[in-house]
């Protein structure tokens, strides 16, 4: 099943994928923006993390692009021929800091139960959403 799922998202193999990957690239192009700078980090609370780990001149030129964007946008217009042919609109900066942070979670998490069965007998209920946590422990 899930390498069905695989092949249904993969443009390599999926024309609807790839045309999909093509009109994203192009309208991401018309304003010199990259596919991570759509992230909303008051809206994610990970994304907000990451942002926050990363070098400063990452953000800076995150926030020009953004500005840049939202000014084209506002005049009605896109980035001239010359410039959209320079953007790299699928060029990563964030998904490393995504990863390692996740994993760094599941870590603590994985310390964390280890060591609360070891000293307890109770279940327990933990939800992660971002960087919030809940721990619950039901008693039986």
């Amino acid at each position: 099943m899930a390498s069905f799922l695989q092949s249904f998202i993969d443009p390599r193999k999926n024309w609807l994928a790839k045309q999909h990957m093509k009109t994203l690239s192009s309208r991401l192009r018309r304003y010199g923006l990259r596919y991570d700078d759509l992230y909303d980090p008051y809206y994610e609370l990970d994304i907000k993390e990451a942002l926050n780990r990363l070098p400063r001149e990452i953000i800076d030129a995150r926030n020009q692009r953004l500005k840049r964007a939202m000014d084209l946008s506002m005049k009605h217009a896109y980035l001239p021929e010359d410039l959209q042919a320079m953007q790299t609109p699928f060029r990563s900066y964030l998904q490393e800091m995504l990863a390692f942070l996740i994993h760094i979670l599941i870590l603590l998490l994985v310390a964390f139960r280890s060591y609360y069965y070891s000293h307890s007998n109770t279940p327990l209920l933990v939800i992660y959403e971002g960087f919030s946590w809940w721990i619950s422990v039901s008693f039986e």
